[in-house]
């Protein structure tokens, strides 16, 4: 395990290169978001996905959301219509974890075999940048059932040497877990409360 310092305004391009490398050969990595910090895998590795499964003792029959980088992103894996767009649009980045319809593309594994997906584009430019070239796995980096970690050293306790890599750029601005909205529904339905609801909620009703 590397513990690797990232300045989080500023983000070093040789530390961001390194870090991708490792999850484009099948590394996972601790990483930070607007809300907690989060265990990502290439969502193309499947061994990969599968020790991020096995760290937290979270069962395969529960889904595990994507970290993206873009709008653009999003459009590549997922069905998104006019009016999805729209609220993406108005709340992304962000701490938001949307459900839409996913493309063939996504791999079963992340989804539960299910037909839907949990994406989010924090507003966080540690993440949104080692998820440029591939989707990644955005879920927090603690063992199912305890507190979502804020922080590294958080984190590093949970989960111990098991990552490859352990960013820390000090803790999470947000420290709640992200709002959870599903966009396939109409009206859409608030899945799960957490940050930012009330611009969500101003949204929604705009």
């Amino acid at each position: 395990m590397k513990l690797i310092k990232v300045d989080p305004e500023n983000p070093e391009k040789e530390k961001m290169a390194l870090i991708r490398d490792t999850l484009g050969g099948g590394g996972t990595v601790v990483y930070p978001t607007d809300t907690v910090y989060g265990l990502g895998a290439s969502i193309f590795q499947e061994e990969a996905v599968l020790k991020v499964y096995h760290m937290k003792g979270r069962s395969l029959n529960k889904p595990v959301s994507i970290c993206l980088s873009t709008i653009e992103d999003i459009k590549e894996i997922t069905y998104l219509d006019q009016f999805e767009e729209e609220i993406i649009q108005k709340i992304l980045p962000g701490p938001y974890t949307l459900i839409l319809n996913k493309r063939d593309k996504v791999p079963s594994l992340i989804t539960a075999g299910m037909n839907k997906i949990g994406v989010r584009m924090p507003d966080n430019a540690i993440c949104r940048k080692i998820s440029r070239e591939f989707p990644i796995t955005t879920t927090s980096a603690n063992i199912s059932g305890h507190p979502s970690p804020k922080s590294a050293p958080e984190a590093q306790r949970e989960l111990g040497d098991q990552p490859d890599i352990i960013i820390d750029s000090g803790p999470c601005s947000g420290g709640i877990s992200s709002t959870v909205v599903d966009l396939t529904v109409t009206p859409p339905q608030i899945r799960r409360e957490g940050a930012g609801m009330e611009k969500l909620l101003q949204v929604l009703e705009g």
